[in-house]
């Protein structure tokens, strides 16, 4: 017995949605068995899903084959995560963010983001 890699991503909640899992296959971002995944592939138990999302990748192996989304504590006991913890929240680098309403930055700020960021012109 097989299910659709998509529908198994969504199923087990590593995805929100079922077309985000099949546009993360699309876009490679999905690998089965170290092979990148077309959304309709079949994936079976012992097999290792690689899938890189929000940002960090989960690495899980199938324990349980499901097609139906089902809640985060029967979703958490279909697959062993061997995904490696995701780094602490103050090493996270943080983005520039300018006010709303601000308009594009000035000349004078350009430079001075830029030697913020450490860029040399």
């Amino acid at each position: 017995m097989s299910a659709r890699v998509d529908a198994w991503i969504w199923a087990v909640r590593l995805t929100k949605t079922r077309s985000q899992a099949a546009a993360a296959c699309r876009a490679g971002h999905v690998k089965v068995n170290g092979e990148r995944a077309k959304p309709a592939q079949s994936v079976k138990p012992g097999d290792e899903v690689r899938v890189y999302v929000a940002g960090r990748e989960r690495i899980v192996e199938v324990k349980e084959l499901l097609t139906k989304r089902v809640g985060p504590p029967a979703a958490a006991e279909a697959y062993v995560d061997n995904s490696p913890p995701p780094p602490p929240r103050e090493h996270v680098a943080l983005a520039a963010v300018r006010d709303r309403g601000a308009g594009r930055p000035t000349k004078r700020e350009r430079r001075e983001l830029d030697e913020l960021r450490g860029r040399q012109t």
